[in-house]
């Protein structure tokens, strides 16, 4: 079944964000280890290690949601 160019666009878009989301979760659980330097924001690596995961659990969820939205 073919798609529209409009449904085709927001697929792109859907794992776009999906990506950017699960990279950033990444990037900030991983800074010093990247970037061999300190994290720009003063936090604690508790605090960095909890929005890393948030950001990484918030990219499944968009994830999820934008395919079971998709199958209508």
């Amino acid at each position: 079944m073919k798609k529209s160019p409009k449904e085709r666009f927001l697929l792109i878009i859907g794992i776009l964000f999906f990506f950017l989301y699960l990279c950033m979760g990444l990037m900030v659980i991983f800074w010093d280890v990247i970037f061999l330097k300190s994290f720009p924001i003063a936090m604690t690596p508790y605090y960095r290690m909890a929005l890393g995961v948030i950001l990484i659990v918030y990219s499944f969820l968009r994830f999820f949601r934008f395919f079971n939205s998709n199958k209508d």
